[in-house]
């Protein structure tokens, strides 16, 4: 009798079970379809068929296009035609290159969630908040990287399909620093004319701090679009992205991006990366470029820096979720970090928090700082400005701290004179390596493909003479230790084998807040209180970075003299 009230049992449960896992079964294949979403329509794909010629070693030529690695390591593609055409040319010139940035990505992503149940659970999250994303991003630039996609891995299908994650990644921007939200990317850009610049013409400088892991860094790209409609263009990008960062067109109007303090959104609008290809792709000053901004929703906070030839002046487009502002310098130098500037935003609650609690408004001042004490500005002092890795007054607030301009984790650094169509785009390592130029006037003059490489030797800004510095070195150490703590808090491996590791990443890198930090939460987790107590005090006598991380290591510190107060009363 026992055995039969226990198989029914079993058969019960059994059924229930089975009842979940269909619904499961059925719940999973409704969000494959409902987040599926469709590549555009495209009626001639032969495009995908063509056979690119391999000239030589990283040279690839195919019609009038073509990819070349140039001697400094940067990569160099011109592309033309029409949307699909351009996209699936460049798919096929670069597509080595697509395939290992996507591995690069991926490889960072699982670093930040080691879990693949999380993963697995995280595209679903992806997918449900852009499951609309084609909705806001233009047909011509569904197409074009539609027709990149062909030449896209197999190898993350799980991810979604070649064309559904291509597309994502044009929004990895927005939902990194959305998401992160109060660790913004930490751009920083400056513009000088007339009384600011050595010839009175526009020069601007930027670095763009969007850090994906160093490997993904390696292989930046200077594309150049002769599309079918439009302006011609370059830009500094890496493979498979065609959005805009930062780039130059041939009427001399430039865009380079700096995100600012967004909440978290609830669904995708268009990319701020596509904002900002429509405009470098279409507009001629400022004016033209505010119209466009403004008709575009967008579900991140961005000041979008305008140069322009035909004005000789720039503006900071500023946008925000529901507010597009124009603002201007009153004097001849302007000057973009993470916070906005313009009156619209006098009395916005984040943008006020993201001034007094981040590091942005502390870049300004600094990056402010130099341009009063180099004087006007040229395109060497510019590379040294985006170069400075000491904070205000030039104390030594440690390598790699976020306040400082240079923080030696950047994608790229640029340069730009637009009247001239001059651009100087930075090598590795950090910014640190030479500035290699480009005259636009003579790279759209030339018939394509070109015999050598289309950068300008003579005006090439010498690399910096820091990355032959013990300090570098030490640099380097110090970030592969960091990677090594980590790891050793989380396994709760102490001994005295990892007690030397503590003590030599505050040796490596001593003016910086975040070595301290680190070693006291591995005297924390150790449970040498004292040690930590000591370590966290150092970290808050140097230069934190952030409110937030200031407020955490002050509870840390807190907590571990608690702790040594309970050892001492038993």
């Amino acid at each position: 009798m026992y055995q039969q009230v226990k198989m029914k049992r079993i058969q019960k449960w059994g059924k229930r079970l089975l009842k979940l896992m269909l619904c499961l079964l059925v719940l999973v294949l409704f969000l494959e379809w409902w987040l599926r979403i469709p590549p555009p329509a495209v009626s001639d794909t032969s495009a995908w068929n063509k056979k690119r010629t391999i000239v030589g070693k990283n040279h690839y030529t195919l019609d009038n296009n073509w990819l070349r690695k140039n001697k400094q390591g940067l990569w160099e593609a011109y592309i033309e035609g029409a949307p699909f055409e351009r996209g699936a040319i460049l798919g096929n010139l670069a597509q080595e290159l697509i395939v290992q940035q996507e591995v690069y990505f991926v490889a960072q992503i699982k670093a930040m969630i080691p879990s693949n149940a999380f993963l697995y659970l995280l595209r679903y999250m992806i997918g449900f908040f852009n499951r609309h994303l084609d909705h806001y991003i233009p047909i011509e630039y569904q197409q074009e990287i539609y027709g990149e996609t062909h030449f896209c891995s197999n190898e993350f299908k799980s991810i979604g399909s070649n064309y559904e994650r291509i597309l994502n990644y044009h929004a990895a921007h927005d939902i990194g620093h959305a998401l992160s939200d109060y660790a913004v990317v930490g751009c920083t850009a400056f513009a000088g004319w007339n009384n600011k610049s050595t010839d009175s013409s526009l020069i601007i400088g930027r670095n763009f701090d969007f850090y994906v892991g160093d490997d993904f860094a390696k292989d930046k790209m200077v594309l150049f679009i002769a599309p079918e409609k439009g302006y011609k263009m370059a830009s500094i990008t890496w493979g498979g992205f065609m959005g805009v960062v930062s780039g130059m067109n041939e009427k001399g109007l430039t865009v380079t991006l700096n995100a600012a303090k967004s909440g978290v959104p609830s669904s995708a609008k268009t990319p701020i990366s596509i904002v900002a290809r429509q405009i470098l792709q279409y507009a001629k000053n400022i004016q033209e470029a505010y119209l466009i901004a403004k008709k575009f929703d967008t579900f991140v906070s961005e000041s979008i820096l305008i140069g322009s030839a035909e004005d000789g002046q720039t503006a900071i487009i500023e946008k925000s979720v529901d507010t597009t502002a124009l603002y201007y310098s009153d004097s001849s130098l302007l000057i973009c970090s993470n916070h906005y500037q313009s009156t619209a935003f006098d009395n916005d609650k984040d943008n006020l928090h993201n001034i007094a609690s981040t590091a942005s408004d502390y870049r300004q001042r600094r990056t402010l700082e130099l341009i009063q004490t180099s004087g006007p500005l040229n395109y060497n002092s510019a590379a040294t400005i985006l170069r400075d890795r000491k904070g205000i007054g030039a104390v030594n607030i440690g390598l790699g701290n976020e306040k400082a301009i240079n923080q030696l984790q950047g994608h790229h650094a640029v340069i730009f004179k637009p009247k001239q169509r001059l651009m100087w785009v930075s090598t590795a390592p950090y910014q640190l390596g030479a500035f290699v130029a480009y005259d636009l006037n003579k790279v759209f003059a030339k018939q394509h493909p070109p015999l050598s490489s289309l950068a300008t030797d003579s005006l090439m800004i010498l690399p910096d003479s820091f990355i032959h510095d013990s300090s570098f070195n030490n640099y380097q150490m110090f970030r592969q230790l960091k990677k090594e703590i980590n790891i050793i808090i989380q396994r709760g491996d102490f001994s005295e084998k990892t007690m030397i590791i503590a003590e030599n990443i505050v040796d490596l890198n001593p003016y910086y807040y975040q070595a301290h930090e680190l070693a006291g939460r591995f005297y924390q987790a150790s449970k040498y209180y004292k040690k930590a107590i000591n370590a966290y005090k150092n970290a808050l006598n140097l230069e934190v970075a952030t409110q937030a991380e200031r407020t955490e290591i002050h509870h840390n510190l807190e907590a571990c003299k608690a702790e040594n107060r309970k050892l001492h009363a038993k």
